[in-house]
């Protein structure tokens, strides 16, 4: 029985994905006829989207739909392409183009689109130039929106008229294709002090299990450092830290020992599994995306941005992808998917469950990339 739910601890947690390149296999054909999610993570689409069961899963399958027809509307859009986002509203991607000529293609492609001014490379560039500034406690972070088509500086509310941030963005403004947005509160990590029966400690922290890999599992840099020594469910030895990065990125690999062995699944906290794990296909700007972490369980909610720089007070963390979901201490590390796809692992945000907030992971073909890892998947 211990080993049994050792195994079924490896998989708990969150998870999200993104980031450079990819690297798991896409789903295999008989993945396609598989339901586009399990029980539990339509109910918790339901809760926090306000989503019927056949309303989530409809909008699971348009978004899944919807990663395709990006893969294929970047390829034929090539210089022209300026991003893209999923508009639950229609349940359509939305491609935005610099080139009038390229709206007929890209619509035979199944999408809708935007013509705009400014291309994906050069906002790209943009923000390139603010990761190279050191920003000061009162900046959130920043992404390249491709909804405004410009680079977005999160400011702290509170923080507006502080001399030091007033600066930053004043520098930011003046190399031009930035805008300036509001935030309610700063980003910190989630991880949390020792509390008895929890997925994973390391030191007197405690985290959340992201998604297992062939060997053992991925999680958040900031949860421990590599030789750690990491500690399961019951304080028995688990695996070691064999690689992590944190700030500048924020995500971890842990081997496991024997004993411990890995499963495709994601579950709710406490409960019996939930969600197979088929891939890593990388859900748009838009997509409705749920996470599953040690503290706070099931929460859904969409991706707001992808490659956005995110200021910490340890350091800021490039290419992370921000979501509306909410988390709280302990969730650090988790699982984040879109339907059956794994996404990445849970790093900050600000908030919490009760009155809400956000939340920021890392992509997980980036850790898989980086660590030449193989996702376990059903």
């Amino acid at each position: 029985m211990r080993a049994a739910i050792a195994a079924l601890l490896l998989t708990l947690g969150l998870g999200a994905a993104h980031t450079g390149a990819a690297s798991a296999a896409p789903p295999p054909e008989s993945a396609a006829a598989a339901p586009p999610a399990s029980a539990g993570l339509l109910d918790a689409m339901r809760r926090d989207l306000g989503l019927t069961p056949a309303q989530a899963e409809e909008r699971l399958r348009a978004e899944k739909r919807a990663v395709e027809v990006e893969k294929a509307a970047r390829q034929r859009t090539g210089a022209a392409y300026a991003g893209s986002w999923f508009d639950p509203a229609t349940g359509r991607l939305v491609v935005a183009v610099t080139d009038r000529a390229e709206e007929a293609e890209v619509r035979a492609l199944g999408a809708d689109t935007r013509l705009v001014r400014h291309d994906a490379a050069a906002l790209d560039r943009a923000k390139a130039r603010l990761d190279g500034l050191r920003a000061p406690a009162g900046v959130a972070g920043w992404h390249v929106d491709p909804r405004s088509n410009s680079v977005v500086v999160d400011v702290v509310r509170s923080e507006r008229r502080n001399p030091a941030v007033r600066a930053f963005v004043d520098r930011a403004l003046a190399g031009g294709l930035v805008t300036v947005a509001e935030t309610a509160a700063a980003p910190r990590t989630y991880a949390a002090g020792t509390v008895g029966g929890d997925p994973y400690y390391t030191g007197n922290v405690r985290c959340s299990i992201g998604f297992s890999v062939h060997g053992g599992f991925v999680t958040a840099g900031h949860c421990g450092r590599a030789g750690a020594a990491v500690r399961g469910w019951d304080g028995s030895a688990m695996g070691t830290f064999q690689g992590s990065s944190f700030p500048g990125d924020d995500y971890a690999y842990v081997s496991i020992h024997s004993g411990w062995w890995t499963v495709p699944v994601v579950l709710g906290w406490g409960t019996v599994p939930d969600q197979l794990v088929r891939g890593s296909a990388e859900a748009p700007v838009g997509a409705s995306i749920c996470r599953s972490g040690s503290t706070t369980r099931w929460h859904c909610g969409t991706v707001l941005a992808k490659n956005e720089t995110v200021n910490y007070s340890q350091g800021a963390v490039h290419q992370m992808t921000k979501t509306s979901v909410c988390a709280e201490g302990g969730d650090s590390g988790g699982s984040f998917l879109s339907g059956d796809q794994a996404q990445g692992v849970t790093s900050g945000g600000w908030g919490n469950c009760s009155s809400g907030g956000q939340t920021w992971f890392q992509p997980v073909n980036e850790i898989l990339a980086r660590y030449g890892l193989r996702l376990h998947t059903a």
